[in-house]
């Protein structure tokens, strides 16, 4: 099997009310790309968050005594100034915090995703008082915009840090049209011993995979991905969100 993943260079800003499944398809034509039933298009988050308006001023943000005390002390123990507004905006898309240790912050969003900073981000934003914070609804807004674009399947993507292992990848935090798992529990591998364990997270590989082209610095949010063999379906993001029942770290 052989794939390939093109990134989207002549997306223009976008901006809060766009609709963003025309311009990917308008610079899709103007790159001749072509978009169809087999084509997956992976999708920063920040572009659809930008899109959806979740763009928070943090001029607009009151912290809390929580957050200022948290930003004066993180600032002290790491030797940088800690932002108390941002701070605070974490805080609010927070549902349980899992780790507050040395200036970094680990929580669980209220999607039930667990992140550095609940996703909150300033990166690629005009404007030093601007935050992005996760879509509301990921897979609302991965489906969206494969009916908008008429492709096989969507995955909204962003970078996560992982437990154990050093540097960032993309993952999936939103799907449509494709089945994010594929479970090999019971079937034989190549020398007919039965697999027990075995089950792949799909819509996390082609995310990480898409990550290699999709350079934030280069003003690459969406990348194309086509002639992979995968599995559709009616799956969900939510999917990969391990349950606290079988998460032995909760």
């Amino acid at each position: 099997m052989s794939i390939r993943i093109t990134g989207l260079r002549t997306l223009p800003e976008i901006r809060q009310g766009d609709d963003l499944a025309l311009l990917i398809r308008r610079a899709a034509e103007l790159e001749n790309q072509a978009i169809d039933a087999r084509t997956v298009v992976v999708v920063a988050q920040k572009i659809v968050s930008k899109a959806e308006g979740t763009v928070v001023d943090l001029r607009q943000i009151e912290p809390s005594p929580a957050a200022e005390y948290w930003a004066g002390l993180w600032s002290e123990e790491s030797r940088q100034k800690k932002d108390a507004r941002l701070i605070e905006l974490i805080l609010r898309e927070t549902r349980r915090i899992v780790k507050m240790d040395r200036g970094v912050l680990i929580v669980e969003t209220r999607h039930g995703l667990v992140a550095a900073n609940a996703g909150v981000d300033q990166s690629n934003l005009a404007g030093e008082d601007l935050a992005s914070v996760l879509p509301r609804d990921p897979d609302a807004s991965a489906e969206r915009l494969r009916c908008g674009l008429g492709c096989g399947a969507v995955i909204i993507s962003d970078t996560f840090g992982r437990p154990w292992r050093e540097g960032l990848v993309n993952v999936a935090i939103g799907v449509s049209g494709l089945a994010p798992l594929e479970d090999y529990r019971g079937s034989p591998d190549r020398h007919g011993r039965i697999l027990r364990g075995t089950v792949i997270a799909t819509a996390d590989e082609i995310a990480a995979a898409a990550g290699l082209v999709m350079k934030k610095a280069a003003g690459v949010p969406v990348a194309l991905v086509a002639g992979m063999d995968w599995k559709g379906g009616a799956g969900c993001g939510r999917e990969l969100i391990r349950s606290p029942e079988t998460d032995l770290f909760r």
